[in-house]
């Protein structure tokens, strides 16, 4: 697990990263910002919180807590990325500083001790803990998607009625090692 678990996170954050890329494809400008009632979240202000939720957990994560005093989480909350390329340029900022803090990341560090809210978690754990938080929401945007474009929708996985011919492709593969990702 030592010299594996560092790239297979990795993956796993690109991997949620791609869904709601693939998401964003499918959609108008204007249907980022649809909300099925005034208290739900629109596609725009997950994103919203997700990135500020980035940007607090990974900048300077070694050494302050996750949690900074600049974060004003509540105003996530509220719509106000105007449109679909200041959304983009926002989520990719978000990711960015993910990738910039992890990367580097040697086996050794997974051990260290972070702090998010005062509460002390392995580098390990704090990686598990927003890989789920990112995945969550990652869900709530393709679920949106899917709502807003009904039959429209393009699958972003095995599609239904498909699972027999997707199986059948991957058993007529020799067995090897890989990420489930490296033929998405």
């Amino acid at each position: 697990m030592e010299t594996s678990y560092l790239s297979s996170a990795i993956k796993q954050f690109e991997y949620y990263q791609s869904l709601g890329e693939k998401t964003f494809k499918q959609l108008k400008e204007a249907e980022l910002h649809w909300q099925y009632n005034n208290d739900s979240n629109s596609i725009a202000i997950v994103v919203k919180h997700m990135v500020g939720n980035m940007l607090s957990r990974w900048t300077n994560f070694l050494t302050e807590d996750g949690e900074k005093e600049w974060r004003q989480r509540d105003d996530e909350f509220i719509d106000s990325l105007k449109t679909k390329t200041e959304l983009l340029e926002y989520w990719n900022k978000g990711w960015d500083c993910l990738y910039n803090a992890i990367s580097p990341l040697k086996s050794k560090d997974t051990e260290r001790i972070i702090f998010i809210r005062n509460q002390g978690h392995t580098v390990t754990e704090a990686i598990n803990r927003q890989l789920s938080h990112y995945a969550y929401h990652v869900g709530q945007i393709v679920l949106i998607g899917k709502l807003i474009k009904g039959e429209r929708w393009q699958s972003l996985s095995i599609p239904k009625g498909l699972s027999t011919d997707y199986n059948k492709d991957k058993f007529s593969k020799d067995k090897r090692r890989t990420h489930f990702t490296d033929d998405l």
